[in-house]
């Protein structure tokens, strides 16, 4: 028979085990005490709903953790023979850097050849939402929606390329305003240089 004050298995223990309101409760509470131990007087009229706001803020921009981005491709796969490269280019995204939570933005760049199944072109950017909106890295990132894309719909192959200006080498550390970071990272038929070749092409025509 357990007993009753016996404590919880910590593996058992998610980050979502709180209610929501629980959760954005102690939010509100640690954002009031880093205002104060920054010298702040978290009291005066412009900080006091300052916790309130930035507790609501990190839930909306690390949500992606508690979603299944698989189950949004899934939630709208097709039957369908075309065996061509699919291209969703440009797609905004907003993430935070695990580093120092700190924005980093750009665009991700999506390509896939289908295998029996296509999605809906608008869940492609959703999955990307899904998977910026929790504490990154902008490696890590393009890596999780390559995979994310490939383990759903098992195309013939996925690349996915991402460019972003990271706050963190922007407004701190070597302050350089105009670096740009790209990643990339592709599966199957993109592992041959025509192809990617053709995918780089499609990707930057029409730009100015």
């Amino acid at each position: 028979m357990p007993q009753k004050n016996s404590l919880p298995d910590p593996s058992t223990l998610t980050f979502v085990s709180e209610s929501e309101e629980a959760t954005e409760a102690a939010l509100r509470h640690h954002y009031h005490e880093i205002l104060r131990l920054l010298g702040e007087d978290p009291e005066r009229e412009g900080l006091v709903k300052t916790p309130e706001r930035v507790a609501k803020a990190m839930r909306f921009l690390t949500s992606g953790a508690r979603k299944d981005p698989k189950e949004i491709l899934r939630s709208a796969m097709f039957r369908e023979e075309y065996r061509q490269m699919v291209i969703v280019k440009d797609i905004d995204f907003y993430s935070l850097c695990e580093h120092h939570m700190l924005p980093f933005f750009g665009k991700v760049h999506i390509g896939y050849i289908p295998n029996g199944y296509i999605t809906g072109l608008s869940k492609l950017p959703r999955i990307v939402d899904v998977f910026a909106r929790r504490l990154q890295v902008q490696e890590r990132l393009t890596t999780q929606i390559k995979d994310c894309i490939q383990e759903a719909l098992n195309p013939l192959g996925v690349i996915v390329v991402i460019e972003a200006q990271h706050m963190c080498m922007q407004m701190r550390g070597v302050e350089k305003q105009n670096s740009f970071t790209t990643t990339s990272d592709f599966t199957g038929a993109f592992r041959e240089a025509k192809t990617r070749e053709e995918f780089m092409q499609l990707i930057t025509h029409s730009r100015r």
